[in-house]
C-alpha cells in the first residue's frame, strides 16, 4: 500500500513536472506570437529606437499598407495559394494513403520491394536540374499552375508515417469484410479510410502547411505575376523595400528618394501575420487528430 502511494506521488510529481514545461513552452510561442502582431502595427523609427514591442508606442498601419499597396496582386496571389493548397492536400493524401495501404498489406507480394524504393527515395534524388527539366521541358509545365501542385505531391516520409498507422489496424477487421465479399477497394473506402481519421488529419496538416508556406517553386518555374504563390509575392515586395532604402536606389534616384523611406522591419512582421492568418483558423480543426495521429504512425513500423 504504502509502495502504491509513493509510486503515484512519483507519477503525479513528474506530470506535473511535464505540464510546467509545456505550460512555459507554451507561453513562449504565445508571447512570441504576440511580439510579432505588436511590432507589425509599429512605426519604423520606433523599432529602430525602441526595439520590437508587445504593445506599440505609436500605432500605424503604414507596414499593412505597403504590403497591400496592390490588393489585386495580394488577393490573386491569396488565390493561388489556396487553390494549390486545397488540390495538393487532397491529391497528396489520396497518394500517400493508397500507396502507405498497398505495402501495409502483409499478402502483397512486392511490399518489401516497393517499401525499399519509396525509402530510397527519402536518402537519394535526381537533383535540381533534372527536376527542372522534366518539370519545364517534359511535362511542359512552366508558368502553370500545375508547377506548383505536382513537385510536391508524393512525400516518401507520409508515406511511410501511413503504413504504420494501417498495420496498426487489426487483420481480422479486414479478413471478416472479406468473408462477407467486400472488394480490396471496399475495404480500402469503407473500413480503412473511416478508422483512419487521426492520421489522415494529420499528413492532411503537414501537406498543407507545405503547400501554403512554399515560395520555391515559384521562384523556379513561375514568371507570370498572376501566379505568384502569397509568399513568394511577400517575398518581392520585401526585397523592394529593401533595395528602395539602399544606397544604390538613392544615388539612381537622387534626392527625391531620400525623404520616402519604406518601411522594413515592421513590414516582415506584418507579412508574417497576412501568411500565417488563414493557419491559425484551420489548426484547431486538426487538433484533435494531431497528437494521436503522429503517436500512433510512428510508433508502428
Amino acid at each position: 500500500m504504502k509502495k502504491n502511494k509513493i509510486k503515484n506521488r512519483d507519477e503525479q510529481i513528474v506530470r506535473a513536472f511535464a505540464f510546467l514545461v509545456l505550460a512555459i513552452f507554451s507561453a513562449t510561442c504565445i508571447c512570441g506570437f504576440l511580439l510579432v502582431l505588436g511590432s507589425s502595427f509599429q512605426t519604423e523609427k520606433e523599432i529602430q529606437q525602441y526595439g520590437y514591442s508587445i504593445l506599440p508606442r505609436d500605432f500605424s498601419l503604414e507596414a499593412y499598407k505597403a504590403v497591400f499597396t496592390s490588393p489585386g496582386m495580394i488577393l490573386r496571389a491569396y488565390g493561388v495559394t489556396l487553390l494549390t493548397t486545397v488540390i495538393g492536400t487532397i491529391v497528396g493524401v489520396w497518394i500517400s494513403a493508397s500507396a502507405g495501404y498497398v505495402i501495409s498489406r502483409h499478402n502483397y507480394r512486392y511490399k518489401n520491394i516497393l517499401s525499399f524504393y519509396i525509402f530510397f527515395t527519402m536518402l537519394f534524388n535526381g537533383g535540381l536540374v533534372p527536376t527542372y527539366i522534366l518539370i519545364t521541358q517534359w511535362l511542359h509545365m512552366k508558368n502553370t499552375v500545375w508547377a506548383l501542385i505536382c513537385p510536391l505531391l508524393v512525400n516518401a516520409w507520409y508515406i511511410i508515417l501511413m503504413k504504420g498507422f494501417f498495420q496498426g489496424l487489426p487483420n481480422s477487421m479486414m479478413e471478416a469484410a472479406r468473408i462477407d465479399g467486400a472488394s480490396e477497394l471496399g475495404i480500402f473506402f469503407r473500413i480503412v479510410l473511416p478508422v483512419s481519421k487521426p492520421v489522415l488529419a494529420t499528413i492532411a496538416l503537414f501537406y498543407a502547411l507545405g503547400y501554403w508556406n512554399d515560395w520555391y517553386q515559384s521562384l523556379l518555374y513561375i514568371d507570370d505575376q498572376n501566379l505568384y504563390k502569397l509568399q513568394y509575392l511577400l517575398m518581392q515586395i520585401l526585397k523592394k523595400a529593401q533595395f528602395l532604402n539602399s544606397d544604390a536606389a538613392h544615388s539612381m534616384m537622387g534626392s527625391s528618394a531620400s525623404g520616402a523611406e519604406m518601411p522594413t522591419l515592421n513590414l516582415r512582421m506584418a507579412m508574417c501575420v497576412v501568411a500565417v492568418g488563414p493557419l491559425l483558423l484551420v489548426f484547431p480543426f486538426f487538433q484533435k487528430y494531431f497528437v494521436k495521429g503522429i503517436t500512433v504512425g510512428s510508433v508502428k513500423g
